[in-house]
């Protein structure tokens, strides 16, 4: 009976030694991990003359349609001198808020009301899909202040909502956009339809992350408890008895 209390205190101190260092990297990662993923105004780059339309830290939006948008924005501010810039970001800092981000990014982009007069910045935050939008005082007598807001609270969102379409949710904001800062009549925001929501069967990717990382934690977990125990096992059944 001692003989066998013996292996077990030993083979639990040994799970317990071996499992030490893997709860602290896993412990260590995910507090590492959520501030990582944050993103504050100085993160942001300063804009390089005449580019940097859109800024897709969040990567929701495609490479093709990015440059479509890019392409939009850049023929719109050599006609008419009117700049818009869209940015996704994917997590805000601690305590920031969309329009206090995009408050800051703005007046870091364009400190002086003179360089602000002409622009136009849109950002979206892709956790919580929450907007925000800015504009110059020269663009606000086409871009009112009611039409921005529109721009950003339905024709970005109404997309958003119906399964996160990012990439239409953009292009038709920057189509919306274009028109009114060319003078055009504003084609306002989208009909809302009345569409009974089914759950998807697909996985988000963030569910499918976390499903992931746990898959791996328990598969470490087991593998640790049960390795060693069967290497223990294994070895104490190939000793030589002590009664030979």
């Amino acid at each position: 009976m001692k003989q066998f209390l013996r292996t077990v205190f030993g083979i639990k101190t040994y799970i317990i030694w071996l499992l030490t260092p893997i709860l602290a990297i896993i412990l260590g990662t995910s507090l590492l991990a959520t501030p990582a993923l944050a993103t504050g105004v100085y993160q942001i780059p300063n804009l390089t003359p005449g580019g940097d339309w859109v800024i897709d830290q969040g990567e929701v939006i495609s490479r093709v349609n990015e440059g479509k948008i890019s392409t939009t924005f850049e023929d719109l501010a050599k006609k008419t001198g009117n700049e818009v810039r869209f940015v996704t970001i994917r997590r805000l800092d601690y305590g920031e808020t969309p329009e206090s981000f995009t408050q800051g990014l703005f007046e870091k982009w364009f400190p002086t009301k003179e360089a602000q007069a002409n622009q136009i910045l849109l950002v979206l935050d892709t956790v919580t899909n929450n907007t925000a939008i800015l504009s110059g005082d020269k663009v606000k007598s086409l871009l009112t202040d009611s039409i921005a807001d529109s721009v950003a609270t339905e024709t970005l969102a109404a997309p958003l909502r119906d399964g996160n379409k990012y990439n239409q949710a953009f292009l038709d904001a920057s189509d919306r956009l274009v028109k009114v800062l060319s003078g055009e009549p504003d084609p306002g925001p989208p009909k809302i339809t009345d569409n009974v929501q089914v759950e998807g069967t697909f996985t988000k990717a963030e569910d499918t992350d976390k499903g992931n990382a746990t898959a791996w934690v328990i598969g470490l977990v087991i593998a640790a408890t049960v390795i060693p125990m069967a290497t223990y096992y294994i070895y104490q059944v190939n000793q030589p008895s002590s009664n030979g």
